[in-house]
């Protein structure tokens, strides 16, 4: 309808009352560059909302991981209010991506005299000489297709949380055909015809992976001729997972129930009841030559978070089995992918995190664009994916270093009930090295 448009790509603090994953910040950016690919002119970002100037700059560095063409500042007055110590969060002098102390170091003129920082301005600057180093070594952004009709809702706002769990989205407002396997959520029921689109892509011996609110928007609808599989309007109350230790005492959280036949559908991921009683996470049915697969999601999406890095990876084994690169670690660690063998790994948890990263064998290692530090591949160990083995797989780790010292913790001494103001973790741009 329009000759072009322009993406508000501010994120904010998460605890703030927009709620908003950081994730969305380079998502929304990506759906509307492919809703007119070409015409969108670039990010958008003021200066509100952000509690220290760590989450200003990190609002800045997601839109151009999103390959905006360019990004405006808002507003003129705004980047003139003067730096505050407050600015400062608690956490700096660990190694964060955005340095605050370096960033108020005096700057040098072109005649060699020295200027200090005293405005907002000089953070955006600092954080833009920062990505400028690798930005230009990123290919295009590629990653998990999923379909978001237009003017669909449902499942709101979901897509951005599974970003925040290492799985890369990508996405997009038409079904794509193309796609080895493609992720559905509940707005995508606002296509009259995504049943026998499913049913479709399935013949073609493709994956299609819909979540528990799909399931039930599309009940008496045409799903229940690929599989046998029901979203009630029961809940259960997990507490831990098959196979794997439980969760911290006082930390638990709801699913829908998701009933199907037995030997017609399958369970690869279940949570746990305090009775050791499963229901499916992660669910699985054949329909002629394609897999369908039933994502269940928490009542409050942000669970996801919580869930320990081997479940995540399950997931991800299965969502993600046909990308170059993976993540093996906690929530709140993203990936964002690229078309020439490029990727980011960016860490939002508070604290010191290890990430496994498992790649392609045909890779031999990884150059970190930002360093020029070389870290070798091993031979795979890991979780596989259904149907591989962990040879299939090569491996390489790292540490990313605490944002800060101290956690602000709700209601638990446990990672997983961190405040939602969490800082960005050192940014890490691995480049892949074929063998």
């Amino acid at each position: 309808m329009f000759d072009g448009l322009y993406t508000g790509t501010e994120t904010r603090d998460r605890s703030g009352n927009q709620h908003l994953q950081e994730y969305l910040g380079y998502s929304i950016f990506r759906y509307f560059e492919n809703i007119k690919p070409g015409g969108n002119g670039g990010g958008w970002v003021d200066t509100g909302g952000s509690r220290y100037l760590d989450r200003y700059a990190e609002q800045l560095w997601l839109t151009l991981f999103a390959k905006a063409p360019e990004i405006t500042l808002f507003d003129f007055r705004q980047m003139q209010r003067q730096i505050r110590p407050a600015d400062r969060a608690p956490w700096q002098g660990q190694q964060t991506s955005f340095d605050y102390d370096k960033m108020m170091r005096p700057v040098t003129r072109a005649d060699g005299t020295t200027v200090t920082p005293t405005t907002i301005a000089r953070a955006a600057g600092y954080t833009f000489e920062q990505v400028d180093v690798f930005l230009g070594k990123l290919g295009r952004p590629i990653g998990l297709k999923s379909y978001k009709p237009y003017h669909s809702t449902g499942e709101d706002f979901l897509h951005n949380y599974l970003g925040m769990i290492g799985i890369p989205i990508d996405l997009v407002p038409d079904f794509p055909v193309d796609a080895p396997v493609v992720l559905l959520a509940e707005c995508a029921a606002f296509d009259h015809a995504i049943a026998d689109k499913i049913k479709q892509h399935l013949l073609a011996g493709k994956s299609v992976v819909i979540t528990s609110g799909l399931l039930r928007a599309l009940q008496g609808r045409g799903i229940e001729d690929v599989a046998e599989i029901r979203c009630t309007d029961r809940k259960a109350l997990i507490k831990g997972f098959r196979g794997r230790s439980a969760l911290p005492t006082d930390l638990h959280f709801l699913i829908p129930e998701i009933q199907y036949l037995t030997n017609d559908a399958w369970e690869l991921v279940s949570g746990m009841t305090q009775n050791d009683l499963g229901y499916p996470l992660l669910i699985q049915a054949t329909y002629a030559k394609g897999s369908l697969y039933v994502l269940t999601i928490p009542e409050n999406f942000s669970d996801l978070y919580s869930f320990p890095a081997e479940v995540l990876t399950q997931i991800r084994n299965v969502l993600l089995r046909d990308f170059f690169v993976r993540v093996e670690s906690p929530g709140d660690v993203s990936l964002f992918l690229y078309d020439n063998d490029t990727f980011i790994v960016e860490s939002f948890r508070p604290e010191s995190v290890d990430v496994r990263i498992s790649l392609n064998p045909r890779y031999t290692g990884l150059e970190d664009l930002i360093t020029g530090q070389e870290l070798p591949a091993q031979a795979g160990g890991g979780t596989p994916a259904e149907g591989s083995s962990p040879s299939a797989r090569a491996e390489a780790n790292a540490t990313f270093p605490p944002c800060r010292s101290s956690r602000t913790l709700i209601g638990s001494s446990q990672p997983g009930r961190v405040r939602s103001e969490a800082p960005p973790a050192a940014l890490e741009v691995w480049l892949l090295v074929r063998s």
